[in-house]
Formats: C-alpha cells, sequence, structure tokens
C-alpha cells in the first residue's frame, strides 16, 4: 500500500500538465505509425517506419506534409487510419476522454481541467463542462454541413458512394486544418469551383479560429452574451485583416505570373484560398513550387504567425503577432501599457507572448540548420542555393502545421524527415509548453539582484 502510494505521488510530480498534454499526442503519433506501418495500411509494399511516423505525425499534428501520396499509396483502412488521426489530433484526446467521462457520469481530474482551460480558454469559466460539450457540438456540426456541400460537388464527379467519402475526409481535413487531400495534385482540379473553395475555405477559418470564439460570437448572436470578449476581437480583426491582404498580396504578386492566363473567377478564388491556407491547412489549386519570391515571402509570414489560440491550427497565433504589432504601436505612442479596445494587456502576457514568439523563430532556425546540413551531395553553391529557401519554407510549414511544400517533403532524406517531425510536434504542442515539460519543476522563487544596465538598440 504504501509503495503504491509512493509510486502514485511520483507519478503526480512527474507528470505535470504540460507533460500530460505533450504524451497525449506523442502516444498518438506512436500508435498511429505502428498501424500506417503494418502491410494491411498501403496498397502495395507496406511503408517504411521513417515513412509511417512522419505520415501519422503529419496527421495527428494536423500538418498536412505527406512524404507519400495518400489517395495511391494507402489502402482503404490506412486512410481511415489517417482520418481517424488528425480527427482526434485535432481536438486533442484529452478532449475527447474528459467528454466520455462526463457523459458516463463520472469526475475528471485537476490536472485534465488545467490541460483543457489552458488548451481552449483564455480565462476559466464556470461553464467549462458545457463550453466543452458545445465544442464537440460545433465540430461535428460544421463538418457535417461541410461534408453535406462537398458531397453534392463530388458527386458530379465520382459514384455516390465514391464521393461521399471524399466529401468525409475533405471536410474533417479542412476542418482540423490539416490540408490532407486524397488528390494526387491537391484541390487544383477544382480550382474555379465555388462550391469546393468556399466550403474548404469555410471549414479551415472556422476550425482556425478557435473554440471560445465559435462559442463566443454563437452565444453573443443568439442574445446570451452582451458584447465579445478582448481575445475574440483581437482573433476576428486579426484573421480578417490576414486573409484579405494576404489575397490582395497574392493577386498582386501573381497576376503577371500563375494566375496570369487563368480566368478572373479562378484568379480570385486562388488568391484568397492561398491567403486562407497558409494560416494551418496544406491544400492547394496552384503548384506552391511555381509561385514568385515574394509570394513565398509573404506565404511565410501567414504560415509563421498561423491560427488562433485554442483552435485546431498552429503558428506563434494571431494573438500573439497582435500583441507585438500593439507593444511597438503603444511604445511608438509613448505608452508603457499595451492597451487595446479599452483594455490593458497583463505584463506577464507580454512578456509570455515575447517568449513564444523567440523559442519560435529560435526553433525554425535550429531546424532548418539541420536539414541545411544534412544534404546529400556535394552540389556548387549557386546550384544548391535555392534548397535555402525550400527548406526554411518546409520548416515553417511544419511549424505553422500548415502542410504546404514546395515539392520538397517526399525528397527528404531519414535524417531530415526526423527534423520535420520533431518541427511538427513542436508546433502543434508549441514550443514553450515544450520547453516547460522539459524543464524541472521548481518551488523556488526567481532571485533578484541589484540592478545595472546595459545599451540596447
Amino acid at each position: 500500500m504504501t509503495n503504491s502510494f509512493h509510486i502514485k505521488t511520483l507519478l503526480s510530480r512527474l507528470l505535470s500538465p504540460e507533460r500530460i498534454f505533450i504524451l497525449s499526442f506523442a502516444v498518438l503519433i506512436l500508435a498511429g505509425a505502428f498501424l500506417l506501418w503494418f502491410p494491411f495500411s498501403a496498397t502495395k509494399n507496406h511503408l517504411s517506419f521513417i515513412d509511417a511516423l512522419f505520415s501519422s505525425a503529419s496527421a495527428v499534428c494536423v500538418t498536412g506534409l505527406a512524404v507519400i501520396d495518400i489517395g495511391k499509396d494507402l489502402s482503404f483502412p490506412g486512410q481511415l487510419i489517417t482520418l481517424f488521426l488528425f480527427q482526434i489530433g485535432g481536438l486533442g484526446i484529452i478532449t475527447f476522454s474528459t467528454v466520455f467521462f462526463a457523459l458516463m457520469g463520472k469526475g475528471i481530474s485537476i490536472k485534465q481541467r488545467d490541460i483543457l482551460q489552458s488548451t481552449f480558454l483564455h480565462t476559466p469559466r464556470t461553464d467549462f463542462l458545457a463550453l466543452l460539450k458545445s465544442i464537440l457540438v460545433f465540430t461535428f456540426l460544421l463538418e457535417f454541413l461541410g461534408i453535406m456541400l462537398l458531397w453534392i460537388r463530388f458527386s458530379q464527379d465520382f459514384p455516390v458512394g465514391h464521393a461521399l467519402y471524399q466529401a468525409v475526409y475533405h471536410a474533417i481535413s479542412a476542418f482540423n486544418n490539416c490540408g490532407y487531400s486524397l488528390f494526387s495534385n491537391g484541390l487544383m482540379g477544382y480550382q474555379g469551383d465555388l462550391i469546393v473553395n468556399l466550403t474548404v475555405m469555410g471549414l479551415i477559418i472556422l476550425g482556425g479560429i478557435g473554440f471560445v470564439v465559435q462559442y463566443e460570437v454563437f452565444a453573443k448572436f443568439k442574445g446570451r452574451q452582451k458584447k465579445l470578449s478582448v481575445h475574440t476581437k483581437i482573433v476576428l480583426v486579426v484573421t480578417g485583416t490576414l486573409i484579405l491582404s494576404g489575397a490582395i498580396l497574392f493577386y498582386g504578386f501573381e497576376s503577371a505570373h500563375i494566375l496570369k492566363d487563368l480566368p478572373l473567377k479562378n484568379q480570385v478564388l486562388a488568391s484568397f484560398f492561398q491567403s486562407v491556407v497558409p494560416r494551418t491547412a496544406g491544400f492547394n489549386t496552384v503548384d506552391i513550387g511555381l509561385l514568385t519570391n515574394d509570394t513565398i515571402f509573404v506565404i511565410i509570414i501567414l504560415m509563421f504567425i498561423g491560427a488562433s489560440p485554442g483552435s485546431t491550427g498552429g503558428g506563434v497565433k494571431t494573438t500573439s503577432a497582435a500583441l507585438i504589432f500593439l507593444l511597438l504601436w503603444n511604445r511608438m505612442r509613448g505608452n508603457e501599457e499595451v492597451n487595446v479596445f479599452r483594455r490593458t494587456i497583463p505584463g506577464e502576457l507580454i512578456g509570455k507572448t515575447i517568449s513564444i514568439v523567440l523559442a519560435s523563430v529560435l526553433l525554425i532556425s535550429l531546424v532548418t540548420s539541420i536539414l541545411l546540413f544534412t544534404v546529400h551531395g556535394n552540389l556548387p553553391p549557386l546550384e544548391s542555393r535555392h534548397l535555402f529557401l525550400e527548406y526554411l519554407f518546409e520548416t515553417v510549414s511544419a511549424f505553422g502545421t500548415v502542410g504546404l511544400s514546395m515539392n520538397l517533403t517526399p525528397k527528404l532524406n531519414d535524417i531530415q524527415k526526423l527534423a520535420i517531425i520533431m518541427m511538427m510536434f513542436a508546433g502543434r504542442v508549441g514550443p514553450l509548453t515544450l520547453a516547460l515539460s522539459l524543464s524541472r519543476a521548481t518551488s523556488r522563487k526567481s532571485l533578484t539582484y541589484a540592478e545595472e544596465g546595459v545599451m540596447v538598440g
């Protein structure tokens, strides 16, 4: 009895909420990797374990980068496994287990509550379980609507049953911001199709704004909430700004290039589509490898920012980008505090935001370096110059759990694949959460010494 108590105490100390959160994703990735590794998951020869691990990590981390052709190389059971992985990975296995226990009439632990509060909410709420149930209801309702719309469209190109399967796979992939597609060329075949473009874009946006934002907007519409929180206002403003500005820049940079010979409708749809998807869903209606350097730079910025907190997406998040901008704006106006919407953002939150951005930049630099240092072959500098941009793009895409690629992913060697796997994992759980999980918990207070200035700027 005493030994059992000591073991439970030790596990309680070791398994902090951050570590439980990260372990849940790691276990799901490994389980998915073994399932995809089995022969029944492939159409011909079974996948190598590194490719199975990469595919599982990409699905669980809702990234969408693929070293294989999902529609051709995976069998029907293999495709269903990836579907299950990005559905569970999008919301988190702890979310489903918590709701299951709640429906069974069982309570949830304090650690589970802490994990889910920090995952989905900007401030603790008393109606937490009701909100959690609403998240699942919203998720399945929106996915169902997406499935119906895509089914109607795909039924014109495929038998009814096959069209339904295509609709289910792509709708769930879109809402969870994964970007896995059963079509070899992504959605390029539906570049000018209004139903496919608007449905997929709508699902990506709704999945990427965050569940608490969905909940608040719905509650405001129903009259159950008087005003929106500052968090929701920032998310909506930044999301709208990024989509509109991204579409304008894409059209401006590509109108004389990749969009030149397309009808006007296709040009407009492609511009908005490629402005939405870099915010963490890797579908594409144009060949990313053929874009201009200007456009690639814009997409890298959008991928780095990513989706919003409490969503299925990655990146540093829209709120982090907004707070960094607001910090600079307020300082230039002589304000020591960061003010927005007649509210002052806490200083500790600003410090956390700066830490997240710096940790993200450092991690991207590290992984990009690994990709560059592990290139096979000894090409002359001028012939290999393009690799820097391609590897940087690939790394930021993995960090933002986007899934866009300059046609590079299948060419990665095993070491590079492992580096991208770690990048996808860090991007999904968050670099700061990952760092906190690796640090040793301590109750000691930080030491404060006499202050002394240094020159900056």
